[in-house]
């Protein structure tokens, strides 16, 4: 019994200095992540996702570094909706400084448990642009526009009421698009801190009371508690990236341009493959953006256009209406919606330069290689030159190319044997030559 108790006591003791040692390290740890640039799925999947990981692990609290120009409606919501169900805090604070929350940022920071903002950081102008449901932008009509207003005017509302903030600015930042500073935030009661940096923030929530959906309340006691980023995967980064406007032009015009390459030399595989790639990776981030699909189908009209030069003798007017069609539609490829989802201009520019000088040079190599004469087959001995080995008078034998071919001589002339004649003629077997002429004053 002696030797059974002693194990016991043993394992006892470890477990009790273990879990005396996360008490002294005083809480659990605080999950930091970072939501910098526009809200769209792969952002909204990154932050719900890591709400869900901190509640999985019964975290202290989340911080969400928040620095957006706006986004989709949708992925705001579905932001929105994981902070207000998290069973864990939710703070929302805008930094670093010179950040912004504009657009869908104001109503993620409004549905905070906490909101604070960093010195020199903004909040508001969240007026709604007509983006649907799937990303594409919609002409509304006056009325449904008026809908969509006192849609986002109530559901902005509801988050302000709920956590006690300035219900009036909230209103104001959706129908007249007002924006404040971090100072006019805090005096409004639009925010609930202002603060220097995490550490700053930790301090000052400290003490703090809020209240879950569920109703519990939770006084925060999080000064101190040890921070623990996570960062977006690697996939996520890599899709977050090419959902951005310019990129998701880019690599649409590049994956045309691979595929238009392909089809001018068949079976060259790189170009193929390479513009099979982008393309899916355009049309996926397409899928999350706001596109005006008539832009998607003038740029691609455009590479239609520059296939069709190649077979059609149009003598450039098929190129040309190519170069109008891919500006127009990298113009109003994002044409409708927000400021924020425009495509550079340099971009624009630059791409188009490309695929234009790409286009001219793989026209002319085409012309020239129509026009080249012929390197193997009887259709290489067009405009050659062969010896007499027997005489011609017209028929006879010729050498050409290391071999001997009967041969007949054009006009009334005859040839002799080792006189040069030049081919102008292939019937069969049997070539027609004629003298070969000098030159005046050769």
């Amino acid at each position: 019994m002696i030797r059974l108790r002693r194990p016991l006591l043993l394992v006892l003791l470890a477990l009790c200095f273990l879990t005396g040692k996360t008490n002294a390290a005083g809480m659990s740890e605080v999950y930091v992540l970072q939501a910098e640039g526009a809200i769209n799925p792969v952002m909204a999947s990154y932050i719900v996702n890591g709400i869900s990981e901190a509640e999985l692990h019964q975290a202290a609290g989340v911080i969400i570094q928040l620095d957006t120009p706006g986004g989709l409606d949708t992925s705001m919501r579905d932001i929105v909706q994981g902070i207000v169900n998290s069973t864990v805090p939710v703070v929302v604070y805008v930094s670093p400084a010179g950040a912004r929350a504009a657009s869908a940022g104001v109503f993620i920071a409004m549905s905070a448990h906490i909101a604070a903002m960093a010195p020199d950081t903004t909040i508001g102008a969240a007026h709604p642009v007509s983006i649907g449901s799937s990303g594409e932008v919609q002409e509304l009509s006056p009325e449904m526009n008026e809908k969509v207003l006192n849609d986002a005017v109530s559901y902005i509302k509801s988050l302000a009421a709920n956590r006690n903030r300035n219900v009036d600015w909230a209103e104001k930042a959706v129908r007249e698009s007002v924006s404040v500073t971090e100072k006019e935030a805090l005096e409004l009661n639009v925010v609930d801190i202002v603060a220097r940096d995490l550490f700053d923030l930790m301090t000052q929530i400290t003490g703090r009371e809020v209240t879950l959906l569920n109703g519990e309340s939770i006084v925060l006691q999080i000064e101190g508690a040890p921070l623990r980023e996570i960062p977006m995967s690697t996939m996520q980064r890599l899709l977050f990236l090419i959902s951005d406007s310019t990129v998701a032009y880019i690599l649409l015009s590049v994956g045309l341009l691979g595929i238009t390459l392909e089809l001018y030399n068949p079976g060259s595989i790189i170009p193929g493959v390479a513009g099979g790639v982008c393309l899916i990776l355009a049309f996926y981030a397409l899928g999350t953006l706001p596109v005006n699909y008539a832009g998607v189908a003038l740029i691609i009209l455009a590479f239609g256009l520059f296939v069709a030069e190649v077979f059609t003798p149009s003598f450039g007017l098929l190129t040309a209406g190519g170069v109008v069609s891919l500006i127009v539609g990298s113009i109003i490829l994002f044409g409708g919606g927000s400021s924020i989802y425009q495509v550079d201009t340099k971009a624009i520019v630059t791409v188009v330069a490309i695929v234009v000088i790409s286009m001219i040079l793989l026209v002319r190599a085409v012309v020239r290689g129509q026009r080249r004469r012929p390197v193997s087959g009887t259709e290489s001995l067009m405009g050659a030159t062969a010896i007499v080995r027997s005489l011609l008078n017209p028929e006879g034998t010729v050498f050409v190319e290391g071999e001997i071919w009967n041969a007949i001589l054009k006009g009334d002339e005859q040839a002799e044997i080792g006189e040069k004649v030049i081919i102008i003629g292939i019937d069969g077997l049997k070539l027609t030559v004629e003298k070969q002429r000098r030159r005046i004053g050769a």
